[in-house]
């Protein structure tokens, strides 16, 4: 029987035989976080019927992430002692370092940015400023310190080549200042990211020999964050690595599979988050208690008797509340796709829930393909989303989406260790590359500022849309930082645009008054329990954008049952992913009742087989610049088509396909039981 690679006419590439054979420490597919959830598997054609039912069914797995709160709530050991840790590091003057990668990377950056700083910054404005400066050091604000790979760019959008390397995380560690007794938080999703690998045991080799005095004093400060099984992590020799040291104390926060395949941004960030927010809260909670009487407590948003445990539990009431949203957001998810579809675009302006509504908006681009944020000098808007606030210019609005400068990787450190230290040449090559657009100077190309600059950019059309998030009241204020949410709605209700409203409110019932929204307001409220930091609110808000989003997107045909077929092969990881995602969907097509009684047997394909396509498409898509076109649907079709004829079909031949009838329609004709209920109702991980 012929080879698929014979009938498309396709030689591997020395870079598909190298991955194949070299790389299998990136073949992912067998982790938890990278199977299909039963509860969203037909999404796409469910949605696209009834938008309140598909967005019911990813609201369901968030209930997930409750049940891996209360099974970790029960042995609070490890979490414990990093809630001594971070006591400790601010009784002591010591530098928090969080880092991570892409999503925790965002993760990472709003503990620093949104709940840290604005806390003491916060406390620093109080009447108790003066008892807690005693014992409190005047930087406090810079002693937490939020690191993702690639530094602050990376926010935009991914660096190629840098989450594939150990380097780049000792290497930020290193530029961070970051020293023994420091406290580190590496935190990846998969369990399995290099260059958070990389951070985790460049900390570790600070404590010098390994014994066994070593080993407890840096399990102490060094703590491992992730969401797979250890028995599916073993077989990858880097994660083994930690896993098996006991220098590194380990946070395992498995959920199961994510709302969208593979999509960690979702369920397994989420629970990341919550957690670690739950212990840098009772850190401070117990720092505070030191120094403040319970009435003061009290009105610095703590609670007295409020532990670990509540905070941690306190998860369900937040989820429920997001949950009573669903009728209200249903219309907000109708509106903004009827946006894109009629390729118009959106708008978010926030304030205290910048960088929550700027991650969501962002990761759509990686997971479903989007363009990234338009840069100032674009000479076409080419973005489906901006995100603006209130500021009067590009260092503006990035100190008020940082809280402090932006901050990037300098070249002349990093640029030696890349040339020295990389084998791979591919690798080396994009890393290189990636670094030439990682540095303090990127920060002018992306202005997030509601400023003159901004409105003359961009010009509002009636079709677009603007979506205003307010955190409690902070919308209300006829004048000062409040004025910009109302400038912002009156700016789209001038150009005839839509406006909707999004607000979360802790303990404190409804808003008294909203801006104006002419689409519905989406409000949730959450129920009374202290929340000092912020974090339940921002939380609401990351479930709810997350859920949208998706919808969003499904809704458009970039889902595929509950796969992320236009998901960009950017770097190994996502590599082995594509890979993975081509090979399932075509063989459980041509293994179907209904595709064998039209086209005869096949056998299934192998990885290789389809790395070799995936890598070709690679080319096709990169030298033919197709737009958003992704490598999976393409690679989809093509195979399809060829194994149907029996013979070669080519790339222009499988793009026509894709333009005219999109992957949704062409898979459902193939394979009719994508439509259809999973083929167990029991999640993969049971």
């Amino acid at each position: 029987m012929d080879s698929i690679l014979d009938y498309l006419k396709i030689k591997p590439s020395p870079q598909s035989i190298d991955y194949v054979e070299n790389k299998k420490q990136f073949h992912l597919y067998t982790l938890l976080t990278e199977q299909r959830h039963p509860k969203t598997w037909t999404l796409s054609s469910v949605i696209r019927e009834d938008t309140r039912e598909g967005l019911r069914m990813l609201l369901a797995v968030d209930e997930d992430i409750s049940d891996m709160i209360d099974k970790f709530s029960g042995d609070l050991m490890h979490a414990e002692k990093a809630v001594n840790a971070i006591h400790r590091a601010i009784k002591e003057k010591r530098k928090i370092y969080f880092y991570g990668c892409g999503s925790t990377g965002r993760l990472a950056k709003m503990m620093e940015s949104t709940l840290w700083r604005p806390f003491w910054r916060k406390m620093k404005r109080s009447a108790f400023w003066g008892k807690l400066s005693v014992n409190i050091p005047d930087d406090i604000e810079e002693r937490l310190i939020g690191e993702m790979t690639g530094a602050d760019r990376a926010l935009i959008s991914s660096l190629e080549g840098f989450e594939d390397l150990q380097l780049i995380g000792r290497l930020q560690l290193n530029d961070r200042g970051i020293e023994r007794g420091d406290v580190v938080f590496c935190v990846t999703e998969g369990g399995e990211t290099s260059s958070v690998i990389g951070t985790i045991l460049t900390a570790l080799d600070q404590y010098g020999k390994q014994d066994e005095k070593s080993a407890a004093e840096a399990s102490g400060n060094l703590f491992f964050v992730y969401n797979n099984p250890d028995s599916l992590l073993l077989p990858f020799e880097r994660s083994r690595i930690v896993l098996q040291n006991p220098g590194i104390t380990k946070l395992n926060l498995t959920t199961g599979p994510q709302a969208i395949t593979g999509s960690t941004r979702m369920q397994a960030t989420t629970s990341e988050i919550f957690v670690l927010g739950s212990i840098l809260e009772e850190a401070l909670y117990r720092v505070m208690r030191e120094y403040l009487s319970a009435e003061e407590l009290s009105q610095t948003g703590f609670e007295p008797g409020t532990d670990l445990y509540k905070r941690l539990t306190s998860f369900k009431d937040v989820k429920i509340s997001v949950d009573d949203t669903i009728d209200s957001l249903r219309e907000f998810t109708d509106s903004e796709t009827e946006t894109y579809v009629k390729k118009r675009f959106s708008i978010y302006f926030a304030g205290d829930a910048l960088i929550t509504v700027f991650t969501d908006s962002t990761e759509r681009s990686p997971t479903f393909r989007l363009y990234p944020l338009d840069t100032v000098n674009a000479d076409a808007r080419r973005s489906w989303i901006q995100v603006w606030t209130e500021s009067r210019d590009i260092k503006d609005a990035w100190q008020a989406l940082l809280g402090r400068g932006f901050r990037g990787l300098e070249e002349p450190f990093y640029k030696p260790f890349f040339e020295e230290e990389i084998d791979d040449p591919y690798l080396k090559n994009v890393a290189l590359k990636s670094l030439a657009n990682a540095g303090n100077d990127q920060e002018r190309f992306y202005d997030l500022s509601f400023s003159e600059s901004n409105i003359t950019r961009y010009t509002i059309h009636p079709d677009d849309i603007g979506v205003i998030v307010c955190v409690d009241d902070e919308h209300a204020q006829p004048e000062g930082p409040g004025s910009g949410f109302r400038k912002f709605a009156e700016y789209f209700k001038k150009k005839g645009a839509k406006v909707t409203v999004i607000t979360v409110n802790g303990s404190k019932g409804a808003l008294s008054e909203k801006p104006m929204a002419d689409e519905g307001a989406v409000n949730i409220d959450l129920p009374v329990f202290p929340d000092p930091i912020g974090l339940r609110k921002q939380i609401a808000l990351k479930m709810l954008l997350n859920t949208h989003s998706t919808g969003v997107m499904a809704k458009l045909g970039r889902v595929i049952g509950n796969t992320m077929t236009t998901v960009n092969p950017s770097n190994l990881k996502l590599i082995g992913r594509a890979t993975y995602l081509i090979m399932s969907h075509v063989n459980d097509t041509i293994s179907g009742r209904h595709w064998t009684d039209r086209h005869g047997v096949f056998r299934n394909l192998t990885f290789g087989e389809v790395n070799a396509v995936l890598y070709d498409s690679i080319d096709y898509v990169s030298g033919n610049n197709p737009g958003q076109t992704a490598e999976v649907p393409l690679s989809i079709i093509r195979i399809l088509e060829a194994l149907k004829k029996r013979d070669f079909f080519s790339w222009e031949g499988a793009q026509n396909i894709l333009d005219c009838q999109g992957l949704d329609a062409f898979l459902t004709e193939h394979n009719p039981t994508l439509s259809s209920a999973p083929p167990s109702e029991q999640s993969p991980h049971q």
